[in-house]
This record gives C-alpha cells, sequence and structure tokens, in this order.
C-alpha cells in the first residue's frame, strides 16, 4: 500500500492554513461591524436631525446644538486609542462587545439629558464610543474578507454609517412629530443587543491570533515605527470627514433655513440622500476591486465637485432631491473603499489600532465643520457656506487621495 510522504514544514516549524486565514468564518464579522457602524451613525445623527428642536429646548441658538456634534466628534480619538490599544493586544471580539454595550447606555441616557450641560457631557461620552466601534470592527472584518472581495465588502461595511443615517430618518419621521426628540434615543439601546450576537457567532480574527502582541511593550515600539503612515493616514481621514461631514451634518438644517422644510420632508430628503450613499459605496468598492483604491477614491471625488451646484443650488424641488441623491453617492462611494484601503496600509500586527485611530484623529482635525458652516451661513446663505465648503473639501480630498500609495488585495499575515 502506497504511504504519501509527510508534509514538509516551512522554516519556522509551522504548518500553512489549510483554508487562507482572510476566508473563515467572515459572513458573521462583516455582519457584526456594518451593523455596529449602522447604529453608531443612527445614534449620531439623531442629534442632527433634531438639532434646531433640540436647540429650542435649551433655549439656544443652533450653533450651541452644532457644537454637541464637533464635541462628539473631538472624543471619538480617545475611543479609538483605547480600544484600538485593547484590539491589538487582547483581540478584536472582546473590546467590540464592550464598546457596543458603553455606547448604547451613554445614548438612552441622552434621552434623559435635562440640562445642556448634561447633554454635552453624555455626547462627548458617546464620542468615545463611537470612536472605538469602527477600527476595531473594521480590522475585524477586513481580517476575514477574502481579498478579491475586500473592496465590494468594505463598500458595504462603511455604508453601515448611511444606513444608519437612514434609519435615523425614517425614526424621525415616525417619532419626532408625534413625541419630540428624547424617545428617538431610547431606541439608541439597541446596539447592547448586537454585543450579544457578536459573544456567541462571531470568531476571534485568525490574523490577530497570527500576528498578536504578547506584551505591551512590544506592541508601543511597533506603532511608533510606523509614524509616517499614521500621519499620512491623518491626513487623508481628515479631508474624508471633511466631505461627509461637512455635506451631511447641517443638511437637515439647510433644508430648513434654505427651503422652509418641515420635519417630513427633511427626513425623506435625508433618506433618499443615503440611498444614493449606499448604493454609491457598493459600485465603487466593486469599482476599486477591479481598477485600484485610489483610481476610484479619486474618480468619486472629482465627480463630487461637478455636483456641487445642483446640490446647493438646485432650482426646484426635483433637482434639489437628485443632488442630495447623486453628492451622497460620490461622497459615500469614495468613503465605501476606506475600511479596506486603511486596513492594507496598516501593517498586520497594529491593524486594530492604528487605522481607526488615524481615522478618529482625522474627525478630530475635521471636527469643527459643521459648527464653521453654521457659522457661515450667519453672514450668507446656507446655500453659500454648504457650497464653498463642499468645493473646497472635495478638491483637496482628491489630492490627498492621489498622493498617497496603496496595497490593493494583499494577502494579510502571509
Amino acid at each position: 500500500m502506497h504511504v504519501p510522504p509527510p508534509a514538509t514544514l516551512p522554516h519556522d516549524g509551522v504548518a500553512p492554513p489549510a483554508v487562507p486565514l482572510a476566508q473563515q468564518g467572515h459572513g458573521a464579522a462583516v455582519l457584526a461591524s456594518f451593523l455596529g457602524w449602522t447604529l453608531d451613525a443612527f445614534d449620531f445623527f439623531l442629534v442632527a436631525l433634531s438639532l434646531t428642536a433640540i436647540a429650542q429646548e435649551f433655549h439656544l441658538p443652533d450653533k450651541a446644538i452644532a457644537f454637541s456634534l464637533t464635541l462628539t466628534l473631538a472624543f471619538r480619538p480617545a475611543g479609538a486609542f483605547i480600544f484600538g490599544l485593547m484590539a491589538d493586544r487582547y483581540g478584536r471580539r472582546t473590546p467590540l462587545m464592550i464598546d457596543l454595550v458603553f455606547y448604547s447606555a451613554v445614548e438612552v441616557a441622552t434621552g434623559f439629558a435635562h440640562s445642556f450641560t448634561t447633554f454635552l457631557v453624555l455626547r462627548a461620552l458617546f464620542g468615545i464610543g463611537m470612536g472605538g466601534e469602527w477600527g476595531v470592527g473594521a480590522s475585524l472584518a477586513m481580517e476575514k474578507v477574502p481579498p478579491r472581495l475586500r473592496g465590494f465588502l468594505s463598500g458595504m461595511l462603511q455604508q453601515g454609517y448611511a444606513l444608519g443615517y437612514l434609519l435615523a430618518a425614517v425614526c424621525f419621521y415616525f417619532v419626532f412629530p408625534r413625541w419630540g426628540w428624547r424617545p428617538m434615543f431610547f431606541i439608541g439601546g439597541l446596539p447592547a443587543l448586537l454585543g450579544l450576537f457578536v459573544r456567541f457567532k462571531v470568531k476571534e480574527s485568525e490574523v490577530w491570533q497570527k500576528t498578536r502582541h504578547t506584551d505591551w511593550g512590544s506592541l508601543g515600539r511597533e506603532i511608533c515605527s510606523h509614524w509616517k503612515l499614521f500621519l499620512y493616514l491623518t491626513l487623508l481621514m481628515m479631508m474624508m470627514n471633511l466631505t461627509s461631514h461637512g455635506t451631511q451634518d447641517m443638511f437637515p438644517t439647510f433644508l430648513q433655513r434654505e427651503w422652509s422644510m418641515g420635519p417630513t420632508q427633511r427626513a425623506v430628503i435625508t433618506a433618499i440622500s443615503m440611498v444614493g450613499a449606499i448604493l454609491g459605496g457598493l459600485f465603487f468598492g466593486f469599482f476599486s476591486d477591479r481598477f485600484g483604491r485610489r483610481r476610484a477614491m479619486v474618480a468619486a471625488l472629482v465627480s463630487a465637485v461637478a455636483l456641487v451646484p445642483l446640490w446647493a443650488y438646485a432650482p426646484s424641488l426635483a433637482l434639489l432631491v437628485l443632488g442630495a441623491f447623486l453628492i451622497q453617492f460620490m461622497v459615500q462611494g469614495a468613503w465605501g473603499i476606506i475600511p479596506a484601503h486603511l486596513s492594507e496600509l496598516s501593517p498586520d500586527s497594529v491593524r486594530g489600532f492604528l487605522p481607526g485611530f488615524a481615522y478618529q484623529c482625522g474627525v478630530l482635525l475635521a471636527g469643527s465643520v459643521a459648527y464653521i458652516e453654521a457659522i457661515l451661513a450667519q453672514h450668507t446663505r446656507y446655500a453659500n457656506a454648504m457650497a464653498l465648503t463642499a468645493f473646497v473639501v472635495f478638491t483637496l480630498a482628491a489630492v490627498v487621495v492621489a498622493l498617497g500609495r496603496e496595497r490593493k488585495g494583499i494577502q494579510f499575515a502571509a
């Protein structure tokens, strides 16, 4: 009887896995990360949609509540720092579960805030939770998906943000006219249930298990050794956050002030724009798998520049809706590539920390954009403030993307 010869091992004595690391159980990881980011965005945009109502209840101008959006964004790096370090040291799953429960509790508490100071403190705490979710979830999902599908699934994952905005608009449509803004935040407790799904259905990242650090010192040295990459990723994410927050956060207020729209109309148009965002993320994510990450992102951003006049100065309601749909198709089209692009640029052993922390530092640098737009609008039309901001940030973002590099389709932990 023929006996096959024993398999030979590589020089390090470790047998290669029978199945590529990136293809083991990625469905549950992508779903958990997608839903986590969806519910994060849902909670964040409840404030954007309810901005004028919250301002009226606390007897404050719009810019004061717009400052709360800036405060949330400013605290996101703290969350990315804390949970990102935990993700590279202890694995992706446990930090993700803790983060989901934490920001759910904060969101429910926001519904009980009866002073502006308390409201601001809770929005800062929510920023910590929001900042922690993306980096941990994205690293977990991107390390599991097959490289050939990484761009497309990245687009799906990132559009959890657009879906969250869409769900917030739907919630606003049904809940706000009847019960006001507070009950909407009680719904924000749902992410706690997602923590149970992660606990029982999501497996730990095999890439992390293969490249994990055994002590804090080695992790810190590895992070510091990539400081140049960190600076570029931070600049990139600053520009990308200026494009998204500059066209989304004050858009419901723009519709109210410039078009005199009530809550129902604002919610419907916002929802339509987020449908465009979801489709754009999937389209350009697929495009990036074929033609490259940078090429797809630059194409989306340049197209967005051309759409600014239609978006800000539409002469009719139909064209306004079309402009809102198309601008978010392009903005989130570029954004949909980000989870894959940052994960591919980041080394295996610091992927839990580096992309998420750079992302949230970029948020911090871009976080004042809604406040700046509100101040600009006091001196000119809202349309002028929004158009000027969009044109500048789209152009600069395209330049920063084009000057960077990419590693499309690399095999993690190879």
